[in-house]
């Protein structure tokens, strides 16, 4: 009915009988008399949320008797599935009151919103509370990571709700392959293996989550050691890597478990944003096309048992070789088999650079997801001289090329293992492989070794310590190592390490291995069957070649924990602040403990790539007593950081020339003054020879030839000749030797000619060459040394 009907119709004379009628007829199901205008049925839909209200004023606007007011449910949509109702689902309101003339939308509508508030508000909170047999996500937020949802059947709630997560039990019997990383002076430990007690075979897969703090001092058999949060997104996986840049982690690759078999799901790379606190998935990723790489957008598979490395300071990570089977692979057949790889997969962190990658040319940095590129074809990688393998080391040594160069140490197949006399280098700037021989005894084949490297204080030499692996063949009886070794670069010479007497851990395969403070810092490994639990945790001195029953945190150096010489370049390895060069290295390379190392090339010569055209990058060392120890090389740049100013002047090479140049200066001045008083003495000696003949012929004659013949200085030229002849040495104390008694019968020299006698060497003068070499003794090299003008004087006058 129109409401223009009905409002016409409310101002008939009938009005009241007609409310008596309506409100009879709702209190009875709409029962009403066939002359009241209003239908016995209406029609309403289901979802009462989608209904409105219409008002309706029954009396007439302008009646000052009294108003009744209706309000009942208009269908949101002609549409919807609807059924039939009796009106008494109506919602009405009739009060013939005078206060009711007023619309009761403006009383009613304010309640109705009060109820809403309090529902959404108490709701949540229910929502939380335990004794209602609810728990989930409450209103500030999730408690724990992110964690992934889905809803339930029909609309309801999700089936796996959202809860708060446990710590992680970091009391176990023994732990081994898991994936770590250190992030300014804290290692992150996950997942893994653990046991809770000796000769545990199954139910070992955990994605537990912990923290090892080197900013403090611990002993080993109580670390400090602090559980996380035990996220419920990332999977329980083996033999994976985490990755870290100054601020994330990120986990890569990784096994499911094989007892009980575990089903992977589709690969996710998992960030855990430090800050924060929280894990976030990064869901089907992508390949870029790049230097030597595949064709780009392709998906990105989970490896296992791959090596891998963290590179900060150029904002990557690498993850090398490995292999995908069931455990690694949805899908894959476990009738299929293992398949194992040489391909290296870098992932380029959130706003970092790389020139390699074609979606980053130009400058670009990579987005909130990363960047991938999948090198395949890099040098020598294609070739039959590269092997397929697993379960190796791969080690990251700055200088040579443009961004540096990564090792890879150890690993192989079931049947064969990679060279040790013979290491596979990858030149980041260039995205290609090269070999390179090693010199002097290798250690023995194996995998699963741990590695890391600690750089000389001056840059001379990086040395890479490796500890540990096993030996798989024959199967079934895999031999464990607990020998470390020493490669130093660039010399490439292997030297293993003396540890006789000392208190070494049982022989582990699997470990993970960090420095910091030039101290190695092992965590977790397998040891075999026949040890029943491990502790785990164990340190070596890098500088003192010894194992140490504490860790000792130094205070002192930055966030990368650099040396102080390399800290204002972001390309000097972390973890080396306070590690000093061996001295079982010292004797193989030459060098002291800041450096200087004088083998500065392999010993086995590269024929080709980084090692033959490049070098280390060196620095300058400043001893505590200001003396420079060694010079100042040239940094090279890269995608993420510049040289730094490490290319300016040679300072050492500056301070070496104006050292040399005194010397050289000196020893100029030291000949010219050996010259003259060589001439110097051999006029002394003419002169006295001339006297002395003088003397033979005038004996008589007291007044010397070489005196002024004048009368005025006469006097003052005998007085200084007298003086001559008292003195025990010189041209009197000769001349007394040589002939005896003068005419006075005194000793002393003998007479000079008369003055008509001309002066040797010249005509005489007030200041005569001859007064001068006459007045005093024999001429000294001192005194040629301290006076060089006088002495000259009187060479060149005579």
């Amino acid at each position: 009915m129109a409401l223009e009907e009905l409002h016409a119709r409310s101002n008939d004379a009938t009005n009241n009988d007609m409310m008596e009628k309506f409100q009879h007829a709702q209190r009875t199901g709409f029962e009403a008399p066939a002359e009241f205008p209003f239908p016995s049925t209406l029609t309403r839909p289901l979802r009462s949320r989608s209904s409105k209200f219409i008002e309706i004023d029954v009396d007439g606007e302008n009646d000052d008797e009294g108003s009744a007011s209706a309000y009942f449910h208009r269908p949101h949509s002609a549409s919807r599935a609807s059924t039939t109702s009796s009106c008494s689902e109506f919602d009405t309101v009739s009060d013939p009151g005078p206060a009711l003339t007023e619309s009761p939308f403006f009383t009613l509508y304010p309640r109705l919103s009060l109820l809403k508030l309090v529902v959404l508000l108490a709701f949540p909170l229910l929502y939380e509370m335990p004794w209602a047999g609810l728990s989930g996500m409450g209103i500030i937020g999730a408690k724990a990571g992110t964690i992934r949802t889905f809803d339930g059947p029909d609309g309801g709630f999700p089936t796996n709700q959202p809860q708060k997560r446990a710590d992680t039990n970091t009391d176990v019997c023994s732990r081994w392959a898991a994936q770590s990383a250190l992030v300014n002076g804290t290692i992150y430990v996950y997942g893994g293996h653990t046991s809770s007690e000796a000769g545990q075979q199954n139910n070992t897969w955990t994605n537990g989550f912990f923290t090892v703090d080197l900013t403090k001092s611990w002993d080993i058999s109580s670390p400090s050691i602090k559980g996380l949060p035990q996220p419920s997104g990332p999977p329980a996986v083996a033999n994976g890597f985490l990755w870290n840049s100054y601020d994330s982690l990120y986990l890569y690759g990784g096994i499911y478990s094989d007892s009980p078999p575990a089903t992977p799901d589709p690969f996710s790379l998992w960030e855990y944003q430090i800050k924060a606190g929280k894990w976030v998935e990064h869901s089907d990723p992508k390949t870029s096309q790049g230097n030597n790489s595949d064709a780009g957008n392709q998906p990105v598979q989970r490896t296992g048992e791959g090596a891998g490395i963290s590179i900060p300071e150029l904002g990557r990570g690498y993850f090398f070789a490995g292999h995908l089977d069931h455990y690694t692979t949805p899908g894959w057949s476990i009738q299929t088999a293992r398949l194992y790889l040489k391909s290296l997969l870098e992932f380029t962190f959130p706003g970092n650079r790389n020139d390699g990658v074609k979606d980053l040319a130009g400058g670009k940095t990579a987005g909130s997801d990363g960047v991938w590129r999948n090198v395949t074809e890099g040098g020598i990688q294609d070739t039959a001289m590269f092997p397929s393998r697993a379960d190796g080391s791969l080690v990251y040594v700055p200088g040579f090329g443009a961004q540096g160069i990564l090792l890879s140490i150890g690993g192989g197949v079931e049947k064969s293992f990679s060279q040790m006399n013979v290491i596979d280098v990858y030149d980041i700037a260039t995205s290609s492989w090269y070999k390179q021989a090693t010199n002097g005894p290798s250690p023995k084949l194996r995998v699963n070794p741990c590695a890391v490297a600690a750089s000389a204080p001056d840059g001379s030499s990086t040395n890479i310590y490796m500890y540990g692996g096993q030996n798989l063949i024959p199967y079934g009886q895999q031999i464990q190592y607990d020998d470390m070794w020493v490669l130093t670069v660039p010399s490439f010479t292997w030297i293993e390490v003396d540890t006789k007497g000392q208190s070494v851990p049982p022989a582990r395969v699997g470990a993970s291995c960090t420095i910091w403070d030039g101290q190695i810092v092992v965590v977790g490994g397998y040891t075999g069957p026949d040890l029943s639990c491990d502790s785990g945790f164990y340190v070596f001195s890098a500088t003192d070649l010894k194992w140490q029953n504490n860790f000792n945190a130094l205070s002192g150096g930055n966030t990368q924990n650099q040396q102080p010489s390399q800290e204002k370049d972001l390309t000097g390895l972390s973890g080396s602040y306070g590690y000093q060069v061996p001295g079982a290295v010292q004797s193989v390379i030459g060098g002291n403990s800041k450096g200087g190392a004088t083998i500065t090339a392999p010993v086995r010569a590269a024929t080709q790539g980084p090692l033959a055209t490049g070098k280390a990058i060196t620095y300058t060392v400043t001893d505590s007593n200001g003396a420079v120890t060694t010079q100042t090389g040239t940094s090279t740049s890269n995608g993420a950081s510049s040289n730094n100013g490490k290319g300016g002047p040679n300072i050492g090479a500056i301070v070496a020339g104006v050292v040399a140049g005194c010397f050289a200066v000196l020893a100029a001045y030291l000949g010219f003054c050996a010259w003259v008083y060589r001439r110097q003495l051999a006029l002394y000696k003419n002169h006295v020879a001339m006297a002395q003949r003088a003397a033979a012929g005038n004996p008589n004659n007291e007044k010397s030839s070489f005196l002024p013949s004048s009368t005025e200085g006469s006097s003052q030229r005998n007085g200084k000749a007298s003086s001559i002849t008292d003195q025990s040495s010189g041209v009197g104390a000769m001349g007394s030797r040589m002939t005896g008694t003068n005419s006075n019968g005194t000793d002393g020299a003998p007479p000079l000619p008369t003055g008509g006698w001309p002066p040797v060497g010249g005509n005489s003068s007030a200041n005569s060459s001859v007064e001068d070499l006459m007045m005093g003794q024999e001429p000294s090299f001192v005194g040629v040394l301290l006076n060089p003008r006088r002495s000259l004087r009187v060479i060149n006058r005579d």
